[in-house]
């Protein structure tokens, strides 16, 4: 594993909701930090099949572009009853003909698909959201960081925090959906927490446990 050396990096990012957590999370440990979107970079196509795939296009186009380290975020919601969909395509089901997004439709979408397969009680709608993190380098070097939080999908939305599918999505052992969480209840983490909540937060873990200390 290759240690991070600086504290200046690119968030590799046109997403505002996950350049807003990984800002919270990289605040504490002094990066000086830019995100993709703020440097107009071009966004490149995601044509990865996997977290893994779609993570590592982002945070190389933004380490090449910029010459720095950049970290970038792949993450989706992972439900079983859907065969793992929305997946790598979470984000394309929100989706709207003129290239915008509208994730109270992505959401409707996901209950529409649940009921014509009968999913209608908890144990039938387990889920996860996934969150793969790249650290990658100007010369092509990548890490990865995975992390995982198991829920169910909650129906109906409930909550306007947070971003995305975060109203439906009921982390399991919690009676309150992310949406209805703050940001520090659902992402906060720092050192010396025994643990993460949120699948970004689970993997930022991961990165600072293995980037950033000795």
């Amino acid at each position: 594993m290759r240690k991070l050396d600086t504290r200046t990096i690119v968030v590799a990012s046109h997403n505002a909701g996950k350049i807003a957590e990984i800002a919270d999370l990289i605040g504490p440990f002094g990066f000086s930090a830019k995100s993709a979107k703020d440097l107009n970079f071009v966004e490149p196509d995601e044509t990865g099949t996997t977290f893994e795939e779609n993570a590592a296009i982002k945070a190389l186009a933004s380490a090449e572009a910029s010459g720095l380290p950049a970290l970038s975020d792949d993450s989706g919601l992972v439900i079983d009853a859907l065969d793992g969909a929305p997946g790598v395509y979470t984000a394309n089901w929100a989706e709207r003909e003129d290239g915008s997004r509208d994730f109270a439709m992505a959401m409707e979408k996901v209950e529409r698909a649940l009921t014509e397969r009968g999913a209608n009680e908890p144990s039938q709608r387990t889920c996860r959201f996934v969150s793969v993190l790249c650290l990658a380098w100007p010369d092509g070097h990548t890490e990865f960081f995975r992390g995982e939080v198991e829920g169910t999908v909650a129906w109906p939305p409930r909550g306007s925090a947070g971003f995305g599918y975060d109203p439906i999505f009921q982390p399991e052992g919690h009676e309150r959906t992310f949406g209805e969480m703050t940001a520090d209840e659902k992402h906060g983490w720092k050192p010396g927490d025994a643990a993460a909540l949120s699948h970004r937060a689970r993997a930022f873990k991961l990165f600072v446990e293995t980037c950033m200390e000795a």
